[in-house]
This record gives structure tokens, C-alpha cells and sequence, in this order.
């Protein structure tokens, strides 16, 4: 369950604080016009402001004064343009066209444009049936611009006035989902579950955990002016560091499994996982409360019951050595895991005296760099663009939903099967098809709900409180669970309608007829120039590919001491996790799409895993030689990792070749065997050679499952 879904942490989430902050601002705005006009003001007041909260999201000060900014000036000049051809059917029907086109196109620009892209197309819809004249329609743009710059001033105050404690918030959010992957993780010591597919379950969390790490980096590392502010860097930082580790502790779980199936000790390395799954939770409680975090969990039982199974395995001599060396290794890396935990505690206590790697550094490469250039629009502006594709198909959805509204036999509210499609009609087909049942299970839900209220509930203090909480609702869950936000956007209509006009008896049953009618026809046009997953997949693969080369580089130059600076190593692989959460991001919408459009299922999955595997020996090789760096033989590790460095990248090299040639699947090459040192005294050598053995065969799969995922992905 998503942490913001719990009670105990709800309320101290961003969602809650944006929920509540779009409704103080909508009812004060909305109260303060009516204490100085009419209602039809207040009104378009407070459909400006409304709009405007779409894009009040959690963003560096600059960012988000931008964001805002660009939703006013867009919505403000889409409202004025649809009242002036509203008059005139045939030209208020080609505006309402290219005013779709154009508002979807600005899909290109990336995942925060969507809600100015909702935005546009929601005020389009609200504004299309009101008949003006010109200077009305001047006036009531000016006054929908008036709500939404006032909103505008009253977010970026609050944004201000909270802008530590919103750092805070999104900081415990990664760590909260941090905690989550360590949960997955415990699970493979758990004999129930499956390994490939808790596996598969890890690597899908892989994308999400991604997402709120980039999030954290984008608030947290772009400025850091005070104690406070270098107290969240100190905790972020050592939150990225711990999750190194964590990627390290990968090991042979079905060795352990095999060898230690009848011992308790599986138990205590769940237990420990599970326990330091909270410890991290103690930590992100502690951060959204505003407080420092000191540990207060106990790993002493599990430790000895470990302890107790090596000197187990050390009796048995010989037969055991296999299982010995890796359960010691593994308590090795949980070892080094729980210090970082309790690193992380301390982190959150004070400032610390050593100076974290990011003073004086250049972050622009860990940060979102959004460009809105026109250049990039008409670039996409080509058929083979998924994203001009989009744009037609809303275009066409909404074409085909007016026409039907015009036709409808009943007093259809056009505006209303409009509005359903644009919500539910996403660029993707799987995001299409979870919109389409959030919507249509919350508008039912939604649309009951009022039912029952204005059945039975007759004091307008009561309803208007019920209007606040559904206020509240709306923004709280419309990144969180989009059904939620469904029930409150019904409610809070149904419930405005109701007490302007109480005597409309249709007034719920209507509503639910236009939701059906707009969903069926969003359901339709999903399919009209539909861009399938799969067809992304060979250009995801090769930026997967071109990535991990240059990981490579950085972390063998790393690990060979030529650098001492760890800056680059840190960029190359927050690319490298990003280029494979887009990647199992793609193949989870794939899964959700008709089983006609799936491709290489497997072997996508198989490639995200050996990749990941990469990382996770790279992170392991660098906590070894961390371990043993006082009586590291340099000389001998270096020309050991020299030559490792040499066979990796040249099969990842092999790799991205038969990418340009679809013909056939071919072999990796050959490795190369490595160099065999004599000296045996260090005792890290069988640790090194080990996952120097591993990495080069997992770089070997990688060849074939990248071949084959061209393969079946290519044209025929």
C-alpha cells in the first residue's frame, strides 16, 4: 500500500498539504468575490483559479512560478478564443479541433505537461456552450484570468512559506519507497515466493523508486541556504549511498534456498531486511513530522542466529564452503547496510562537520532540465510521432462526441461527454484503460453518493461541509489514486448543481448517461492511430545499451582508482537507472495492452534484469574493494578489472551492433580468460573473481535477450 494511503502518514504528506491548500485557496477566492460581486462572477473567478491548481505541484520556486504562470496565459487565451466563436457553430466546432490538437501536442514536452494539457482542454469544455458577445467574452476572460493570477499569488506564497517542509515531504517519500524495495528484496529469503517473479517485482518498483528519487533531487539539490536545508542534503545524499548498498546485497538466492532450506537462518535474514524496511520508515516519519529520527530497532537476535548458522557451516567442513562464503558475504553487505541506516539517523540529527559530495560540485546533471522550445513541437509533428497520433485521436474523440450530444435524442450536456473523454483519453492505451474504469467506478460512486446526501440530508451548513471535504479530495488523490479524485469531482459538481437549481430531479441520472457515452467513445478512439509499446522497444533497448557503456567507463575508472571524484560514477548511473525505468515502465503498459500488441515479453524482461544485475555486481565489487582497501594487492586487481572492463564493454558493444541488424540472433563473443594471479594471500580475491565472473556472463545474456527483443519487435 502507498505510504499516503496510510492514516499515520497521510496527513503529513505533500497530497494532503496540496489538497488542503487548493481548498483554502478555491473557497477563500471564491468567498472574497462574492463579498464584492454576483455569484456569476465568483463563479468564473473561481473556474480560473480551479485551472490554475492543476499545475500546483511540487517544484523548485522558479519552476513552479513558470508552470503556473504558462497555465494562466494559456487557459485565459483558450477561454477568450472559445466564447468568441461561440456564436458561430461551424467555427466554434474547427477551434474546438485544433484547440484540442494543439493542447495535446504539448504531451512532447513530457510528463509535467500533462496537467496544463488537461487544464487547457477543461476550460475549452467549460467555455464551449456559453453564447457571448465580444465584450462579454473580453470580460469574462479577464476575469477567469483574475482568479487564476490570484491563485497564482496565493500558491507561490504558500509555496514560500513551506518551502523547507515541502522538501521534507517529497525526501520521506523516497525514502518511504525505498523501504518498499527493501520489502521486495526481504522476500527473497522467503522459500513462498517465486524468484523470477520477485524479481520481475522488484525491478517494476525499480521505476517507481526512480521517479521519487528524481523528484527528490530536483527540489533538494538545487539550492541549500541554511542548517535546515543542509540537513535534508545530508539525509538525501546518504538515502542514494544506502541504496547502493542496498544494490550490492544481491547474491545467490537460490544457492542459499538450496543449502540453507532446512535452517532458520533464511528466516533471520527476512526478519533483518523486514526490520531495516522499517528502520528507513522510522527515519521518513520522522523527516515529514518536521524532527530528527534516532534508531530504536534491534537486530541483536537475528544477528546471533546468523552468527550461530556460520559457525554451523564451519563445523561441517568442506561440504559447506559454497554456502559458507556466501552467507558471510551476505551478512558482510547487511552488516554495511544497517551502519548506513544508522548513518542515515545521524544524518537527520545535525549538521555534520565532513562536507557532502555536492558542495561546490555542478548539479545540473542530476537534475530535470525541461526545454519548452517550438523546435521539438513541429519536430513531432510527422506521423510517426506517438504523440501527433494523440493529438489527432483526442481531436477525432471529441469531434465524434459532440456529434453525438448534438443527436441525442435527450438534453445531453455536451460539455459533459466531452469533458469524460478528455480525462479518460491518455497517450498510451494502458493509461486510457485505467483512466476509463477509475472514472467511470468514481463517477458511479460518486454519482450514489450525492444521491444519498441530497436524499437525506437537508441543512445547506452540512452540505457545504461535505462540498469542502470533496474539494479537498479532488487534488489530494489526483496523482495518488485517480478513482478517489473520480468520487470527488461528482460529488462536488453534483453538489454546486443541486444548490444552485435544487429542483432538477434528472440531475445524477443524466450525468451518469453522458460518463458512459464519453467513455465509450474515449474507448473507440483509443484504438485510432494507436502507437503500441512495442514499437518503442528496439530505440529503449539502445539507449539502455549506449547508457551502461558509459557506466561502465565511469565505474571501472572508479573502482581502478583513477578517480577519486565519484561525481561522474553517481551521474552515469542515476542515467542508467533512469533508461531502465523507462524501459520497465514500457513493458508494464504493455502488459495492460491487447495480447495482439505484446511483444518479447520475457525477453524484455530478462534484459532489465541482467542489466540491473550489472549494476547491482559493479555496487557489489566497489563495497568489496571498500572493505579491503588497507591490504588491497593494486597492482594484480587493477589488471583484473582492466581486463573485465575490456570483455564487458565489448559485448555490450556486440549487443548494440545486432541492434542494426535484425537478420538473425548471434552469439556473443567469446570471453577471453582472465588473469590468474598466484598471490593467494588476500583474502578478497575469491570475492573479486566471483562477481568478476558473474558480471561478464550477465553482460553475455544481455547480447542475446537484446537481439531477440529486436527481432521480434521489427517490422515483417
Amino acid at each position: 500500500m502507498h505510504y499516503a494511503l496510510n492514516l499515520r502518514t497521510f496527513i503529513y504528506s505533500h497530497y494532503f498539504y496540496l489538497g488542503l491548500r487548493v481548498a483554502f485557496g478555491l473557497i477563500g477566492l471564491t468567498l472574497l468575490t462574492l463579498a464584492i460581486s454576483d455569484s456569476n462572477t465568483a463563479m468564473t473567478v473561481c473556474i480560473g483559479a480551479l485551472c490554475t491548481t492543476l499545475m500546483d505541484m511540487p517544484s523548485p520556486l522558479r519552476h513552479k512560478f513558470n508552470e503556473m504562470l504558462s497555465s494562466v496565459l494559456l487557459c485565459s487565451a483558450v477561454t477568450l478564443l472559445i466564447s468568441l466563436c461561440a456564436q458561430v457553430p461551424w467555427l466554434l466546432m474547427a477551434v474546438l479541433v485544433i484547440v484540442s490538437f494543439f493542447a495535446s501536442m504539448m504531451v512532447v514536452y513530457g510528463k509535467k505537461s500533462m496537467p496544463l494539457q488537461l487544464a487547457a482542454l477543461f476550460i475549452m469544455t467549460m467555455s464551449m456552450e456559453h453564447q457571448m458577445t465580444w465584450q462579454q467574452a473580453f470580460h469574462h476572460a479577464g476575469l477567469f484570468m483574475l482568479g487564476g493570477l490570484a491563485y497564482l499569488a496565493y500558491a507561490m506564497a504558500v509555496a514560500w512559506f513551506l518551502r523547507h517542509r515541502i522538501k521534507q515531504q517529497v525526501l520521506a517519500e523516497a525514502l518511504f519507497e525505498l523501504a518498499t524495495y527493501i520489502d521486495i528484496k526481504a522476500d527473497f529469503y522467503d522459500t513462498r515466493f517465486n524468484l523470477t517473479e520477485q524479481f520481475n517485482k522488484l525491478v517494476r518498483h525499480q521505476s517507481i523508486l526512480a521517479d521519487r528519487q528524481q523528484a527528490s533531487r530536483d527540489l533538494i539539490l538545487r539550492s541549500h541556504k541554511n542548517s535546515k536545508d543542509a540537513i535534508v542534503v545530508q539525509v538525501h545524499v546518504c538515502m542514494l549511498d544506502l541504496y547502493e548498498l542496498i544494490l550490492s546485497t544481491h547474491t545467490d538466492y537460490a544457492l542459499l534456498r538450496q543449502h540453507l532450506a532446512d535452517s532458520d537462518v533464511l528466516k533471520s535474514l527476512h526478519d533483518l531486511a523486514y526490520k531495516a524496511a522499517r528502520d528507513i520508515e522510522s527515519v521518513a516519519y520522522a523527516v515529514t513530522r518536521k524532527r530528527a529520527s534516532y534508531a530504536q530497532i534491534q537486530y541483536e537476535q537475528e544477528w546471533a542466529e546468523i552468527e550461530a548458522e556460520i559457525a554451523r557451516l564451519q563445523a561441517k567442513g568442506e561440504s559447506a564452503q559454497e554456502a559458507l562464503a556466501t552467507l558471510r558475504a551476505q551478512r558482510n553487505k547487511i552488516r554495511a547496510l544497517l551502519k548506513m541506516i544508522a548513518d542515515l539517523h545521524v544524518a537527520s540529527q545535525k549538521v555534520s562537520e565532513h562536507v557532502p559530495f555536492w558542495r561546490g560540485a555542478d548539479m545540473a546533471p542530476f537534475l530535470s532540465q525541461p526545454k519548452y522550445e517550438l523546435t521539438t513541437l513541429f519536430a513531432s509533428m510527422r506521423m510517426e510521432s506517438p504523440v501527433f497520433r494523440f493529438a489527432l485521436r483526442v481531436s477525432m474523440a471529441i469531434c465524434a462526441g459532440l456529434a453525438i450530444a448534438h443527436w441525442l435524442p435527450y438534453a445531453a450536456h455536451s460539455y459533459w461527454i466531452v469533458l469524460t473523454i478528455v480525462i479518460i483519453l491518455r497517450p498510451t492505451f494502458s493509461m486510457t484503460r485505467q483512466r476509463r474504469a477509475d472514472r467511470i467506478i468514481g463517477t458511479i460512486i460518486g454519482c450514489v453518493l450525492t444521491a444519498l446526501v441530497i436524499r437525506f440530508v437537508h441543512s445547506d451548513m452540512v452540505l457545504m461541509a461535505i462540498l469542502f471535504l470533496a474539494v479537498v479530495a479532488m487534488p489530494t488523490f489526483i496523482y495518488l489514486r485517480y478513482r478517489y479524485t473520480a468520487i470527488a469531482v461528482s460529488l462536488m459538481i453534483l453538489l454546486q448543481l443541486h444548490l444552485v437549481a435544487p429542483t432538477n430531479p434528472h440531475l445524477v441520472t443524466e450525468r451518469l448517461i453522458d460518463t458512459f457515452i464519453g467513455a465509450v467513445v474515449a474507448t473507440i478512439f483509443s484504438f485510432v492511430l494507436a502507437s503500441w509499446e512495442y514499437q518503442s522497444l528496439p530505440r529503449l533497448v539502445r539507449q539502455v545499451l549506449n547508457v551502461n557503456l558509459s557506466y561502465m567507463q565511469a565505474s571501472f575508472e572508479l573502482l581502478q582508482g583513477r578517480t577519486f571524484d565519484d561525481i561522474a560514477y553517481r551521474i552515469e548511473r542515476k542515467r542508467l537507472m533512469d533508461s531502465l525505468a523507462a524501459l520497465s515502465s514500457a513493458l508494464v503498459r504493455m502488459l495492460d495492452e491487447p495480447a495482439s500488441k505484446q511483444r518479447a515479453v520475457e525477453d524484455i524482461n530478462l534484459f532489465i534484469v541482467q542489466n540491473y544485475l550489472l549494476v547491482a555486481h559493479v555496487a557489489a565489487l566497489r563495497s568489496i574493494l571498500g572493505r579491503h582497501e588497507h591490504e588491497l594487492p593494486g597492482t594484480q586487481v587493477n589488471a583484473l578489472l582492466t581486463h573485465s572492463h575490456t570483455q564487458v564493454c565489448l559485448t555490450l558493444s556486440r549487443a548494440l551492433e545486432q541492434l542494426d541488424n535484425t537478420a538473425a540472433i548471434s552469439t556473443p563473443l567469446a570471453t577471453q580468460p582472465a588473469p590468474i594471479h598466484a598471490d593467494g594471500a588476500w583474502s578478497g580475491w575469491p570475492l573479486v573473481q566471483r562477481r568478476i565472473r558473474l558480471l561478464q556472463a550477465d553482460a553475455d545474456k544481455i547480447v542475446i535477450h537484446s537481439a531477440a527483443i529486436v527481432h521480434i519487435t521489427s517490422p515483417r
